[in-house]
């Protein structure tokens, strides 16, 4: 199994809407399900996708208007 690469937005909007709470979650999620060898969790700059955010990439796909329930769904799906 190759590694997830998960970039979570830090641009000023996303953090705003939410981000900081999200990276707080896939930090702990990560940690608590030892999946420190499975996920890279990296920031990434402002996208210019500020409207649709808080916005996180997963393996290189855009995930819009992104909090807690919708990451644990999608980070269950990586398994």
């Amino acid at each position: 199994m190759s590694k997830h690469n998960i970039k979570v937005c830090m641009g000023s909007s996303c953090f705003a809407r939410g981000n900081l709470d999200n990276l707080n979650f896939l930090e702990s999620y990560i940690k608590e399900n030892n999946l420190e060898a499975d996920i890279e969790l990296t920031g990434a700059l402002c996208q210019e996708k500020c409207s649709s955010g808080p916005n996180i990439y997963i393996d290189e796909i855009l995930y819009s208007e992104i909090n807690e329930e919708k990451l644990e769904k999608l980070l269950a799906e990586l398994k």
